[in-house]
């Protein structure tokens, strides 16, 4: 288990979060060991539609594809009674009784629906080496404060390249920037190759 080729990865930011938990969704499409992410066994993403699909919100799901507030709102709170940690952080949503009834979630305002929508997005960018961007994904893309553009950049670096991973920080500059403010450093000197950190 502790062979070199195991690393320690910095997520310092949301996107970086939702990118290495695509990126380990689809390594096993990746690895060709399965056509689509909902039938890789031993992920998340099939353990939370397997989920859905025995709460019957799988339809909700679907709203995601209108935009991210129209998957959240659809899918409601169906997530907070699986052993995964929710997807979406609903504690600052109206009516979450300041929290102490929801579960910490790991992004807020950002649904199931919409990383389904993400990995999707992502899953054909390595099938065909390009995907069409719809209304849904842009919205996703734009809360997450990125575009189509870095986001497949980050993504081709993380699966294209065994040299990549687990070698870079999973973040943008800017919140590497942030870390070395927190830690009153002129610069974050947080990896060898930080010149090429933005995976």
């Amino acid at each position: 288990f502790w062979q070199a080729r195991f690393k320690s990865i910095a997520i310092l930011d949301e996107e970086a979060l939702l990118a290495t938990c695509a990126y380990i969704d689809l390594n096993p499409v990746a690895a060709g060991i399965s056509l689509v992410p909902e039938t890789s066994r031993h992920t998340s993403i099939k353990q939370r539609l397997d989920h859905a699909k025995d709460c019957g919100k799988l339809d909700a799901l679907k709203a995601a594809r209108h935009g991210s507030v129209a998957g959240s709102k659809a899918a409601g709170n169906f997530e907070l009674d699986h052993w995964l940690v929710p997807l979406e952080d609903r504690r600052q949503l109206p009516g979450a009784q300041g929290g102490k009834d929801v579960r910490e979630g790991m992004v807020g305002g950002f649904s199931l629906g919409s990383y389904l929508l993400l990995v999707e997005y992502t899953g054909r960018l390595f099938r065909n080496g390009k995907a069409r961007i719809n209304d849904g994904v842009r919205d996703v893309l734009e809360r997450l404060g990125t575009s189509a553009e870095f986001w497949d950049d980050r993504i081709k670096k993380m699966l294209n390249s065994s040299d990549l991973r687990g070698c870079f920080f999973g973040c943008q500059e800017q919140s590497l920037q942030q870390v070395a403010d927190h830690r009153q450093k002129r610069a974050a000197n947080l990896s060898p190759q930080l010149s090429s950190s933005v995976a």
